[in-house]
């Protein structure tokens, strides 16, 4: 038999500080830090965690109409965003490489005149390794962000195992989930911010459809109370849920458990009935202009 693949993955259960980018990094170093001190190899943070999930403001919208200080409210939103690359990302990296660890984080990030709920991936050595931009805002966040497209849908294989993240009600896109098993994902990570008592029963359910280990980071803030876990590809609670304080949750992950999960479930092999049911994926990025020298 195999020896045991063995890693230990942590979630960060913390909240932003609105409006207030260098404080928010400082926070961040402060949990990476203290996941590497408990042997993490992977740290993962929750959505929107650079840039802040601004829950509750409405940014002066109705229909058809938009008011000065809704804008001055966007203004000032998209002043804390981040370029990718850029100084945050950097600096980001540096706590990466420091503490040894692979780093995914939710960020807003700032993109010419628009904003994209993101995740960033940063290895070991503090490279950018790859980023995920959220395919589906949800309700009022069609409003301040934009759409990501299919060339983000970022699978990377760390040297320890496949890693993923999908972004809060991206999950219950079945063809979102499904195209991440065909990726081979094995770490499955899913930062957030719902806090919904359906959440952790929807990331058990994810751990056993794709017969991968699930990591949630949820936001712990005023607004938003938490919920983060860690579930094994039989559905099982590894950690977690935890509710009511900022915390690091950390787990041992052994990666043959995955093998004897598929044994009598892989949702993209043997299960997956492709003479009757297919999913075509584009995964171009889709440009609003092309341009062309001539000759």
């Amino acid at each position: 038999m195999d020896s045991p693949r063995a890693i230990k993955a942590a979630v960060v259960q913390a909240g932003s500080v609105l409006f207030d980018t260098p404080a928010t990094l400082i926070k961040l170093e402060r949990f990476t830090d203290a996941a590497a001190q408990q042997g993490a190899q992977l740290v993962l943070f929750p959505e929107a965690f650079i840039g802040g999930y601004p829950k509750g403001m409405d940014f002066g919208a109705v229909v058809g109409r938009r008011t000065v200080e809704g804008r001055r409210d966007f203004r000032r939103y998209f002043e804390t965003a981040i370029a990718v690359p850029g100084p945050e990302c950097a600096q980001i990296g540096e706590c990466a490489r420091r503490n040894g660890v692979w780093l995914l984080t939710g960020v807003i990030e700032r993109d010419g005149g628009t904003l994209y709920c993101t995740v960033l991936f940063f290895a070991s050595d503090g490279s950018l390794a790859g980023k995920h931009r959220k395919v589906m805002p949800t309700a009022m966040e069609r409003l301040i962000w934009g759409y990501g497209d299919g060339s983000t849908l970022t699978v990377l294989d760390t040297g320890f195992a496949r890693v993923g993240a999908v972004i809060c009600w991206e999950n219950y896109m079945p063809a979102m989930r499904m195209t991440m098993y065909s990726k081979g994902i094995e770490l499955y990570c899913a930062p957030t911010v719902d806090d919904r008592d359906t959440w952790p029963v929807s990331m058990r359910h994810i751990a056993f459809e794709g017969r991968c280990f699930v990591l949630s980071a949820v936001q712990h803030t005023e607004h938003i109370r938490g919920g983060s876990v860690i579930v094994n590809p039989q559905g099982q609670l590894l950690a977690g849920p935890a509710y009511g304080e900022e915390t690091v949750l950390t787990a041992e992950l052994d990666l043959n458990e995955i093998a004897e999960g598929k044994y009598d479930l892989d949702a993209t092999g043997h299960y997956s009935r492709p003479d009757i049911f297919q999913l075509k994926v584009n995964e171009s990025p889709a440009r609003p202009v092309e341009s062309s020298e001539s000759n």
